[in-house]
């Protein structure tokens, strides 16, 4: 035997030494390893031992350049890509999101909303209907974008996924900057404003989890109890709408009712008035209190809605 037989021969022996270690590694060590991690509720991708076997037969047909590959290819998911995409903020619960956006017609008649694309399983006109809201306004359809998590075509369920993990980023960046600057000018009300009417477009849409959701809207009660303190007629009707539905649905029932009783003292003919507080009562189960009310909105000459209306008929 030649001496650069035996040098070949002697590469091959230890590729497949190298070989047998790196598949033993990956069988009884690593694998076992990675689902003790993912049964204690840190979810991520790793590899089963189908992985390990295949790598093992290329490392035996590509000798030294199989390992080396494999190796740098490890190196680099270490140290470069080690960090994966954080979709913590991203709610897959079908309960947690049972709020529905209607389609934007403005957006073209002939794409069908995402909750119906859904219920017939149609991936292309989902992703049509994706892509849509992607670039049109994003902020008024996280509901709609949030039911898409629960599709079963990955391409759109990224898109939902990316989307959401990006707007409640940037909507906790925003409120954080907007709140520390209304303690640092206090008698400042447009910052308080902006931040009310903010808050109140992303929260009634309910994409959040239930404990974070509760803290922006205690804290969005906040800024509305501070800018009825500074100047109450700052507060339109939307935004006593919105501070009592937010703190009902949040279950402050206590809250919700002193702000539905400020907004029937500082607009005793306005609509919402009694719309807010039939509907706490009616959330509470507080019959008397609903009848009441219901009563006395008959009585006034408010100009009310259909949905009003239908709720009078129904009661009546």
């Amino acid at each position: 035997m030649t001496r650069d037989e035996s040098i070949f021969l002697g590469i091959l022996v230890v590729n497949l030494v190298l070989a047998v270690i790196y598949l033993l590694y990956g069988i009884l060590f690593a694998v076992p390893v990675q689902s003790r991690v993912s049964k204690k509720g840190k979810e991520g991708l790793h590899d089963g031992r189908g992985a390990y076997l295949i790598r093992f037969f290329v490392m035996l047909l590509c000798p030294v350049v199989g390992f080396v590959f494999f190796l740098v290819a490890q190196l680099l998911y270490q140290t470069v890509f080690r960090f994966g995409v954080n979709l913590d903020d991203v709610i897959f619960s079908k309960e947690r999101v049972d709020t529905q956006v209607k389609a934007d017609e403005e957006q073209g008649r002939n794409i069908i909303p995402i909750e119906e694309a859904l219920a017939v399983n149609d991936n292309k006109s989902l992703r049509t209907a994706m892509l849509s809201i992607i670039r049109g306004e994003v902020d008024s359809s996280l509901s709609s974008i949030a039911t898409a998590l629960n599709s079963g075509d990955s391409e759109t369920a990224h898109y939902a996924a990316s989307v959401l993990s990006d707007k409640l980023n940037e909507f906790r960046m925003n409120v954080r900057k907007m709140y520390a600057e209304i303690h640092e000018n206090p008698e400042q009300t447009e910052c308080a404003e902006k931040l009310i009417d903010y808050m109140d477009s992303i929260l009634k849409q309910r994409i959040f989890t239930k404990l974070e959701q509760n803290g922006y809207v205690k804290m969005m009660a906040e800024v509305a109890d501070m800018l009825y303190q500074k100047d109450a007629s700052r507060l339109t009707l939307d935004r006593y709408e919105g501070v009592c539905l937010r703190l009902m649905e949040a279950g402050e029932y206590g809250d919700s009712e002193k702000w539905c009783l400020r907004v029937a003292e500082k607009h005793p003919e306005a609509l919402c008035a009694y719309t807010c507080r039939l509907k706490l009562y009616f959330t509470q189960k507080n019959r008397e209190a609903f009848f009441q009310t219901l009563d006395n909105l008959k009585k006034t000459e408010v100009v009310i809605d259909n949905e009003t209306l239908e709720m009078i008929r129904i009661f009546s």
